[in-house]
């Protein structure tokens, strides 16, 4: 009668509770035909598939096994009753009243010992119990100063026979400063106490423009300087240092002429390099999606108090070899954030707080997977980022880590920002508490959703705590979804919502919820084009005009050049971008039209040659800023650097009431003029925007009273006059903007 039963799930929900998920069409079980042994069960209660057992106490470190007459048994898995451990000690290293107190959160483990090395390479260290609190907590006091030295931990938890088969491995601390790992796909790791003199800030201070003033360059540290041709010296190419080495061609001074305001570094955290090799037997995985091996973006979080080492001077992933474990790797990053505070750039770091790293020896999961991470109902981990271990961010410990990796990047590295990557996976109660630590810290501190994750999208989440919301409607809207069959108003396509001329008023006013939009105060939206995520936009803007998305590219310097076509489009796309209300965000070489073409290498790729939709993988010249490149296309960077000059000089782009940004019709159905008043508060002069969607007729526009210039055309811009004593009207060409001003002495 019972053969059909099967236990599909049994987890500890409180001190006397355990839930039990059953398979469907089984008949109604007794409370006789449960049993746990080492537990009284006093009574069962059924809701659909669903049972619901009160027991008699629950010890949470101890392992039980769920038995059903005539049917599978389980062990039963610690759920909700692991929310009641919290601790507000210091985790970590830290120093002590005589010595060096650790500590590390591991609520079910059965046994935890520290065990001290003298040198990485060091396989028997000094091992030492430590002891366990009522929160959690297991805690090891050594007299000294133990800097210089390795250590990890060593845990037995209660699952050390089934679920963790890792569990008597050495494990490095979650709270690691530094790390010292082997370059292997698990990347083994030993914390390092850093022994680092006081750093030197001088009279540094956080740089957090006002959201609307907000200009950012979101870029990839070692991409930006790695290429020979940014002119950075060859040990710093690809490093915090060559980032901001002085008197080069790439990094810093390329950054700086642009005339931006932020930088957003793509992740920084010590991350899993390395992935399982491709297609190789001799390992548990099989490896089909990935020839190179190699998570280059940063996406694959593995430690999230310590910079990532590869990006430092000296890092390397030879193979076999260990990286990290020093402590200049600390200060280069600081010297790094220094450099951009003294040009007046802002430092944002793009971080990972709703997925971990997956194929590596993640400390998280071999510390305790049930409380760290999010388990279906059959045990195995939730993938709703689609990038393998989803956080568990309601958990109390888990809300703890993330705020005390912020408030650390934010003391100890003078971070100016936060972008959250997949922030739709991340509870209102945990967005509430990163919110209030952070503005304890800074109270201008830049925050800055990605705002879909899972099954949840909404800015409106991010809105009510001020925070700033990639506008991926602006993005669609000027751009286009995609390039072949959704292309938006640049390409002279109106019939979406976001691209008809109603549309694109409302992309020009911040895209408000009151009229249609998404976005409401004290939230804001960040504008962009392109991203790290999919096509660039040059590539986007290529295929659009027909280059086939798959053709084998043979002359590289011939297809990044421009066409002129190609060129108008991006110029309106820039002007519309760099005009509208909102922060504004520029992927690295979109102001090149930078195009990713699988680089030919030793991987045996057989994409080689072609555009890439996604470069994650790729630390090559795929990936790697070429500065040549930047030559080719020089009049649309010199475009891009005189419209942020431009929005930066004239505050009434940035600041303007919406209500008083006016729309002015032109003589074809996607031609717009918006006209932005003088205001004593916002600015000091009228300006009028003007664009021109379609592809192939000029538009007329008779201009408001008085005497205009031309400060933006189809070819430059900037703040000086092109162009003086323009009255009457004004003829805009097919697929194209300008910028008209008015001092107010005119109106």
């Amino acid at each position: 009668m019972f053969q059909s039963i099967r236990i599909r799930s049994a987890k500890i929900q409180s001190e006397d509770r355990i839930d039990v998920l059953l398979t469907p069409h089984e008949p109604s079980l007794s409370r006789q035909q449960f049993s746990i042994p080492g537990l009284e069960i006093l009574e069962v209660l059924r809701e659909g598939t669903r049972y619901r057992l009160r027991t008699t106490p629950i010890d949470p470190v101890t392992r039980y096994v769920l038995r059903i007459d005539s049917a599978n048994s389980t062990e039963i898995l610690a759920d909700g009753i692991l929310d009641r451990f919290f601790s507000d000690k210091p985790l970590g290293c830290s120093a002590g009243k005589d010595g060096s107190v650790f500590r590390v959160f591991a609520p079910q483990a059965a046994h935890v010992h520290l065990v001290l090395f003298e040198r990485w390479q060091d396989h028997a260290g000094t091992s030492h119990a430590m002891r366990k609190d009522a929160d959690g907590v297991w805690e090891a006091e050594l007299p000294g100063n133990q800097a210089g030295k390795y250590y990890v931990y060593r845990l037995n938890d209660r699952h050390h026979t089934t679920k963790n088969p890792f569990s008597t491995l050495d494990i490095a601390d979650p709270y690691s400063r530094s790390v010292i790992r082997l370059n292997h796909y698990t990347h083994p790791s030993k914390t390092y106490i850093p022994d680092c003199p006081p750093f030197d800030w001088g009279d540094d201070q956080w740089i957090c423009p006002a959201p609307e003033d907000l200009v950012i360059y979101e870029l990839h540290v070692r991409d930006m300087t790695v290429h020979p041709g940014s002119g950075v010296p060859a040990r710093k190419r690809g490093t915090y240092a060559g980032l901001v080495h002085p008197g080069s061609r790439g990094g810093m001074d390329y950054i700086r002429a642009l005339g931006v305001n932020a930088v957003e570094l793509l992740p920084v955290h010590e991350f899993a390099n390395l992935e399982v090799p491709y297609r190789d037997w001799r390992v548990p995985v099989w490896n089909t999606w990935n020839h190179y091996a190699r998570n280059h973006w940063g996406y694959m979080t593995s430690f999230f108090f310590a910079p990532e080492s590869y990006y430092a001077v000296g890092g390397h992933l030879r193979s076999g070899e260990v990286d990290g474990g020093n402590p200049k790797i600390l200060i280069e990053f600081r010297e790094m954030v220094r450099a951009f505070h003294r040009e007046g750039i802002a430092v944002i770091l793009d971080v990972v707080y709703n997925h971990a790293s997956q194929y590596d020896l993640n400390p998280l999961r071999l510390i305790d997977r049930e409380y760290y991470f999010r388990l279906d109902e059959d045990g195995k981990y939730q993938n709703k980022s689609f990038c393998g271990n989803d956080l568990y961010t309601e958990r109390p410990m888990v809300r703890r880590l993330i705020t005390d990796s912020l408030v650390f990047w934010m003391t100890e590295y003078h971070i100016d920002g936060f972008r959250f990557d997949l922030a739709g996976l991340i509870d209102d109660e945990t967005l509430e508490a990163i919110n209030r630590e952070t503005r304890a810290v800074n109270p201008d501190v830049i925050l800055i959703a990605e705002p879909w994750g899972g099954d949840r999208y909404g800015p409106e989440r991010y809105a009510r705590l001020g925070w700033g919301a990639w506008n991926d409607h602006f993005r669609n809207g000027v751009k286009g979804r995609e390039p072949e069959h959704g292309k938006g108003f640049i390409f002279g396509h109106g019939s979406g919502a976001d691209v008809s001329l109603d549309g694109l008023k409302r992309l020009f006013r911040g895209t408000r919820k009151q009229e249609g939009g998404v976005f409401a105060p004290p939230g804001y939206p960040v504008n962009y084009l392109e991203s790290h995520d999919e096509w660039t936009l040059g590539d986007f803007v290529r295929i659009a005009c027909g280059k086939a998305p798959d053709a084998i590219i043979r002359d590289i310097r011939h297809h990044v050049r421009l066409t002129p076509r190609e060129e108008r489009i991006h110029r309106l796309g820039a002007l519309i971008l760099l005009t509208s209300l909102g922060a504004v965000m520029i992927h690295a070489g979109q102001e090149f039209a930078r195009s990713k073409v699988i680089a030919t290498t030793d991987v045996p790729d057989p994409d080689a040659g072609r555009m890439d939709v996604n470069s994650y993988n790729k630390d090559n010249e795929t990936n790697w800023i070429d500065y040549d490149h930047a030559d080719l296309n020089s009049g649309l960077v010199a475009y891009y650097r005189g419209l942020i000059r431009l929005r930066q000089t004239f505050p009434q782009l940035r600041h303007a009431d919406p209500d008083a940004v006016l729309f002015l019709s032109g003589t074809n159905p996607l031609a717009l003029g918006i006209h932005v008043r003088a205001d004593a508060a916002a600015g000091s002069a009228d300006l009028l925007i003007l664009v021109n969607g379609h592809d192939s007729d000029s538009s007329h526009l008779d201009l408001p009273e008085g005497t205009w210039s031309l400060l933006v055309s189809d070819s430059e811009a900037g703040i000086d006059p092109i162009r003086e004593g323009i009255t009457g009207g004004f003829e805009t060409g097919p697929g194209s903007g300008a910028v008209l001003i008015r001092e107010l002495s005119e109106t």
